[in-house]
């Protein structure tokens, strides 16, 4: 990795974020199109988890530097109704080079809503923004 892409020694496994979402129609099966239910959608429960992971890494971050997406493996598992609450968990727990590996969880009243890991990668800002202007 070059020295630019080193990542800040407070990156460490254990960091944790949380997000809380009140969901509303714009986050439905049915406002997403990935479904015709008005309950919480899965692509926003990965949104979600993203999310959390982001507020994880807050300002452990080196100067210059962004993580981006790569893999989200996710089990989505009990719906959420239109007016409920739910929290996604992450914690990191593997890092290997700019990968970073995140344990997700999300739960609302009932209990779990979904469970899983989200993959980000560490670039540097400047140069991913570069890249994909072609």
């Amino acid at each position: 990795m070059p020295p630019t892409q080193a990542l800040a020694a407070s990156v460490r496994p254990g960091l944790t974020g949380k997000v809380t979402l009140d969901v509303l129609a714009a986050d439905t099966a049915e406002a997403l199109g990935s479904g015709d239910v008005p309950v919480l959608a899965t692509p926003r429960v990965v949104a979600l988890a993203e999310q959390a992971a982001i507020v994880a890494l807050g300002t452990h971050l080196a100067a210059g530097q962004t993580t981006v997406g790569m893999r989200v493996q996710i089990d989505h598992l009990a719906p959420t109704a239109v007016g409920g609450e739910v929290i996604a968990d992450a914690t990191l727990e593997k890092i290997e080079g700019r990968r970073l590996t995140f344990t997700i969880s999300v739960s609302d009243r009932c209990g779990l809503v979904a469970a899983g890991r989200v993959t980000r990668v560490v670039v540097q800002r400047d140069q991913f923004l570069a890249k994909a202007s072609g």
